[in-house]
């Protein structure tokens, strides 16, 4: 028998340097197939973890019932599965770096073999009848929460039919002298239970997810559009600092090319170039005068803070159309309600001017924004004569990527950071349909809208 081993030994040939190209092309496969079919999706390690401990616990659970409960299970072919699992994770630990993010399809096929991995374990002890067949669950939800709709509806498509093909042929469940088989109608009530639990909890995970990476998207517009705010502020002080430190050499430059232009005789050739660099020296001081002059508007410093009926002036003086009238008043409930003087913060440009940019698209003739100044708070109505929110998204404005009252072929974002950046300075909004025309209700607390003004 030895010598028989020997010889089969000998003529093969296992050798390092015929097992390890396959090996290598293996591991290539593997990563063309984890790597391709869009963008990343999951992280590795997060997956591999997530599996190593589905291996352990199997692994565990197979032993324990074997060995300790005293039910005889095939353990050859069950070792046998979960190994494979252990090779392919630690093919995966070592094939790629921890930070590595798996594609749709990457991810899609590790969960979709997961499932069918755990099906060939459940179909050798008793299908359905097993009641660790619920685990069939999970691969599914790790899909809703990471992957697509499309993906996650194939896994639910490849969980139903294998819970199907379980329980129309069902195998013996181990037990204490023999084997053990639950009622038809048990296991019909059974695969019924599953198939519905897998299409409600993914599609609620799949929901929760989508609308979690929805607002993260939402968010990260919202900084990016205050970021641009602050960056176009922080380029107003540049120019003011330019305007500062060219004005002298430029009115050097401009006394010189007068006291030039003066000492020429007449009928010099030189006369009309001695003019021309006079005219573009104080067309020069005037460009400069005016930088300075938009860095004073917009200067936000406790020293130059207006009236929030000013300040909705210049903020509202982008968007006002030839053909839409736009009218700011203040209305007192009481005589001596005062005003509030704030600063034109990047929050209350960019979220107020989305607010009067979006009156002013859709309204037919005019525009009217009221601030009503009561005891405890400050409220700012802006009222347009269009057509009003669509009632079907009336209760869901203020949520991201909901278009408002037209398809603009915008992303639906306007009122989601307007609310966002207004909420830093105390406001909350509300949204109601007038008999004709839309209002959006800006309203402060009195007492933090001055919090907000002294912090500015």
């Amino acid at each position: 028998m030895l010598s028989y081993i020997q010889r089969e030994i000998q003529s093969k040939d296992f050798s390092t340097s015929r097992i390890r190209p396959r090996l290598h092309d293996a591991r290539a496969g593997l990563g063309r197939a984890l790597a391709g079919g869009g963008e990343p999706r999951a992280r590795l390690r997060t997956l591999t973890l997530i599996r190593w401990i589905a291996i352990v616990g199997q692994a565990f659970t197979i032993l324990l019932v074997h060995f300790s409960l005293g039910l005889a299970l095939p353990l050859a072919p069950l070792l046998a599965a979960v190994a494979l699992s252990a090779l392919i994770n630690l093919v995966l630990s070592v094939s790629f770096a921890p930070t590595t993010r798996l594609t749709e399809r990457g991810a899609g096929l590790l969960l979709g073999y997961d499932v069918a991995q755990l099906a060939f374990l459940l179909a050798l002890t008793g299908g359905l009848q097993n009641p660790f067949s619920i685990l069939l669950l999970v691969p599914v939800t790790l899909s809703a929460t990471i992957l697509s709709l499309r993906t996650t509806v194939m896994l639910c498509l490849e969980v139903i039919v294998i819970a199907t093909l379980l329980g129309l042929f069902p195998t013996d469940l181990p037990w204490y002298g023999g084997v053990f088989r639950l009622p038809a109608l048990y296991l019909l009530g059974f695969w019924i239970a599953l198939v519905l639990g897998t299409a409600l909890i993914a599609g609620y995970a799949w929901r929760v997810a989508d609308e979690a990476r929805r607002l993260s998207d939402a968010l990260a517009a919202t900084q990016m559009a205050l970021a641009r705010e602050q960056q176009l502020s922080a380029l107003g002080g540049l120019a003011a600092a330019a305007a500062h430190e060219l004005g002298t050499p430029l009115a050097t430059i401009a006394v010189t090319a007068r006291e030039i232009a003066n000492s020429l005789p007449p009928g010099s050739p030189l006369t009309e170039d001695a003019a021309e660099l006079v005219g573009q020296s104080q067309r020069c001081r005037e460009i400069l005068r005016s930088l300075g002059q938009r860095r004073a508007d917009d200067d936000h410093t406790p020293f130059t803070r207006l009236p929030l009926s000013h300040l909705l002036e210049t903020i509202a003086e982008p968007y006002r159309l030839p053909d839409v009238d736009l009218m700011i008043e203040v209305e007192r409930a009481e005589a001596h309600s005062a005003e509030p003087r704030l600063t034109p913060s990047p929050e209350l440009k960019h979220g107020l001017g989305n607010l009067v940019d979006n009156a002013m698209r859709f309204a037919e003739h005019e525009v009217r924004i009221a601030v009503v100044l009561r005891p405890e708070q400050v409220e700012l109505r802006i009222d347009d004569d269009g057509q009003g929110f669509s009632p079907e998204v009336l209760e869901f404005l203020g949520e991201p990527y909901l278009s408002t009252q037209h398809d603009d072929g915008g992303l639906g974002l306007g009122i989601f950071i307007a609310q966002t950046l207004l909420a830093r300075t105390g406001a909350r909004l509300q949204f109601d349909n007038l008999k004709r025309g839309a209002r959006v209700s800006v309203l402060w607390p009195r007492a933090a809208l001055e919090e907000t003004a002294s912090e500015m």
